[in-house]
């Protein structure tokens, strides 16, 4: 049984992570924000943004998940990349510089980090080995995977995890994506020639338990199904599992004007990703097909 410490334990990806180690007979614990906890609770508060933490109740764990961070979808105003970019280099700094100082820190550190890294690259294959790419969420996604360093020099097997947009039910980027299709104004986005890398949140949880299982990696790790979608085959391929046209096609103006810059660089950008790492360490997909993929999370 190894003991398991999640930040953002209650979120999209985190509670059915700590819900697939419980099931495992390991012992989860929650990094939360709360000072009133429960005795029994299995939980450690810490406050990154005020620097508050108890230095000593983070011993003596055998791996530390952390996956807190601001969401990115939504119209990026000045002080929402603000909010993206303090949530995730400080937080990581933070928990970082306090794992680096234990006297027993964690054997394994998984850092969540996205695809977005690599920017909009057209049709260009990108690995693990490729260049970081331009634009305001590649830095911060740079920024952010700098911002745990501490804990690697220490020597702690360190995986920084770029994951693709995961797809699950109850939540995340689907949710959003869903509701103008049920309303009969789905369509392609911009051009829809942009590739999606993407990824099943059931096969996200059992890579990152593939990563603290697998000695041999370490570094950047790419989570993305095997096979990219264009956008337009994306769009046509929802619209057909919920029974709805993808008639209406929304220009790149009109996302630029309801989303800002996030339109460019999520909506608009093309990222074509494999997860080699995982695929020369013996993962295998469950959902390597979005026909499979959407249709489990729109269950």
């Amino acid at each position: 049984m190894a003991r398991i410490l999640i930040s953002g334990a209650t979120g999209f990806i985190g509670k059915p992570l700590a819900d697939y180690f419980l099931a495992k007979g390991h012992q989860v614990v929650k990094l939360v924000r709360s000072e009133n906890l429960d005795a029994t609770a299995d939980a450690i508060f810490w406050n990154p943004d005020a620097g508050k933490a108890i230095k000593g109740h983070f011993e003596r764990f055998d791996a530390v998940i952390h996956l807190a961070g601001e969401p990115v979808m939504g119209r990026w105003t000045r002080r929402k990349k603000q909010k993206i970019l303090y949530s995730r280099t400080v937080g990581t700094w933070f928990l970082a510089q306090i794992l680096a100082q234990l006297f027993q820190p964690p054997q394994f550190f998984l850092s969540a980090s996205a695809i977005g890294i690599y920017g909009d690259r057209g049709e260009e294959i990108l690995t693990e080995e490729s260049e970081a790419g331009r634009g305001f969420l590649a830095t911060v996604c740079c920024e952010w995977e700098k911002a745990s360093k501490a804990i690697e020099s220490r020597g702690i097997r360190t995986v920084r995890a770029r994951f693709g947009m995961v797809l699950g039910p109850h939540g995340g980027a689907l949710q959003k994506m869903a509701l103008p299709y049920k309303l009969g104004l789905g369509g392609r986005l911009g051009s829809g020639k942009q590739w999606i890398s993407w990824v099943a949140r059931e096969d996200l949880i059992r890579a990152i338990d593939h990563c603290f299982l697998t000695e041999m990696l370490e570094g950047p790790v790419n989570i993305a199904a095997p096979r990219s979608v264009r956008q337009e085959d994306f769009s046509k391929t929802l619209a057909e599992l919920l029974n709805r046209p993808s008639a209406v096609p929304l220009p790149a103006w009109f996302l630029r004007l309801i989303f800002g810059g996030m339109a460019d660089e999520v909506l608009l950008s093309s990222a074509r990703v494999e997860p080699v790492k995982l695929l020369e360490s013996g993962f295998s997909f469950h959902y390597p097909l979005l026909i499979d993929a959407l249709r489990k999370a729109l269950k």
